[in-house]
């Protein structure tokens, strides 16, 4: 089981980073918030946020953003961006992967309790995307979709198919962090793909 964020290589870590693997529990328990969740979302779209900012969007406090971003930028979530003046901005690490270890079973717990908070999270997107399908232009309706599909697979070609399912994802990376490559009139956009054994059969 693995949950991830394709690495950027043009970002590093910085000295707050304390360095874990990716099945480090953790550091994977350190995702299990909703509002960490809702900050690496917002940094992901926007690319760079102050505390301040993150707080306007989010409705939540200053203090409690920049607790949480501190908290992100210790296990290599996030990190510092360009100082602007007084500014301390925060970008996404882009490395966010998070991977079950069979020789560590206390991952699976670690795992599993960020997967449900995510596809919580995702769930409600949805449906409010759903709530507001008459009010959006046809046009983004007709370019979105939803995909599910039924196949028989070996284990290590369900490996395969979710190494493609990132690379997709990677087609647009750094449109985040640069706004001049974005075409005209680009939106952000979210995929979600969930590739798991059919437990019912």
């Amino acid at each position: 089981m693995t949950s991830s964020v394709p690495p950027d290589p043009a970002t590093a870590g910085t000295r707050e980073t304390t360095e874990r693997s990716s099945s480090d529990p953790e550091r994977i328990r350190a995702l299990a918030h909703p509002l960490r969740l809702q900050l690496l979302d917002l940094l992901d779209a926007e690319g760079e946020l102050t505390a301040t900012q993150c707080a306007r969007l989010t409705g939540e406090s200053v203090a409690g953003c920049a607790f949480h971003l501190h908290t992100l930028a210790r296990w290599g979530y996030v990190e510092p961006g360009a100082r602007r003046g007084r500014e301390k901005p925060w970008r996404s690490a882009r490395r966010r992967d998070s991977r079950y270890d069979p020789d560590r079973p206390e991952t699976l717990r670690a795992v599993t309790e960020v997967a449900r908070l995510s596809l919580e999270r995702e769930t409600d997107r949805l449906h409010r995307w759903l709530d507001d399908a008459a009010r959006l232009d046809p046009r983004w309706l007709q370019a979105s979709s939803f995909q599910r599909s039924s196949l028989w697979a070996t284990d290590d070609e369900l490996r395969e198919l979710a190494a493609e399912l990132e690379r997709i994802g990677e087609r647009f990376a750094g449109r985040s962090d640069d706004p001049s490559t974005r075409p005209p009139a680009a939106r952000h956009a979210l995929l979600f793909a969930a590739l798991t054994p059919d437990v019912d059969r």
